[in-house]
């Protein structure tokens, strides 16, 4: 690999003592900007050392003219990278993409905890691609308009009923476009089939699945399947859609997370 220049930014604990450290990790066409609405802040409220990553080509991070050029394997040396800065035992908080990127670190590496959100079903996203485009015939062209910064009532339309909940309106997906960016076309299409990469060697941590029953990307149907891959604990979020962290019940969504992190330092570590 490359040597390749990485936006890591730490966010330190708002009180003492601290209570772990948490790295998010972006999906595809966003960067790390969609934790620092509400996720980072809650979390750092509460005693965590928080980071984010932009992975290779998004947000602050270089590589951007050169997207198409990254894999999946090329984020999960990011990953490993931002673990080594944040040091230490560390919970990966992923999304979407970063849940594949996630589980390919976790083939040869371990850490601390992981939490899968509105994670790429086991099967690809292949399936669900076509039916989201069968749903929304619009999208291709509207994720290329917000991309290239043609921002529509269209593009608020579609972006709001894909990505987030029913009760979120275009008006208030409009303040969330400016974090969308290109994703690479290798990186999608490593996405589109199944992950057959996975080692019986492959590391099991504790696990937290969470999903949304209103998400339009990756149906909740298929979360089931992902938490049994991970023996994983599940918690469906009712009328949430894609974007959790940015979802009207994010701190719901927080809430569990916050429990659920709390019980590890009461039960034995897991192990494969």
């Amino acid at each position: 690999m490359n040597p390749r220049k990485l936006s890591i930014q730490d966010y330190p604990s708002s009180i003492a003592p601290v209570r772990g450290t948490l790295l998010f990790v972006h999906g595809a066409y966003v960067n790390s900007t969609c934790w620092e609405f509400f996720f980072v802040p809650f979390f750092q409220q509460r005693g965590y050392r928080c980071f984010t990553v932009d992975l290779s080509g998004h947000g602050a991070s270089e590589g951007r003219e050169r997207i198409d050029e990254f894999g999946i394997d090329d984020y999960v040396d990011d990953l490993k990278l931002a673990i080594g800065v944040a040091g230490g035992t560390v919970t990966v908080v992923a999304h979407s993409m970063g849940c594949r990127v996630l589980e390919r670190f976790l083939e040869r590496s371990e850490v601390e905890a992981a939490i899968f959100m509105a994670p790429i079903p086991t099967t690809g996203t292949a399936g669900s691609a076509v039916q989201l485009i069968q749903r929304y015939p619009a999208f291709l062209k509207v994720i290329d308009d917000a991309v290239n910064r043609r921002v529509s009532r269209e593009t608020g339309e579609v972006m709001t009923r894909v990505y987030f909940s029913p009760d979120v309106t275009p008006e208030e997906t409009f303040k969330y476009l400016p974090m969308i960016g290109p994703e690479s076309h290798r990186a999608v299409l490593e996405m589109a089939v199944p992950e057959v990469r996975w080692s019986v060697r492959r590391r099991q941590p504790p696990a937290l699945v969470v999903g949304g029953t209103e998400d339009a990307v990756f149906p909740v149907s298929m979360l089931h399947f992902f938490a049994s891959t991970w023996r994983a604990k599940m918690h469906r979020v009712e009328g949430a859609g894609h974007m959790l962290m940015l979802d009207p019940r994010w701190e719901s969504i927080a809430e569990q997370m916050l429990v659920w992190l709390a019980a590890l330092t009461e039960s034995p570590r897991q192990t494969a």
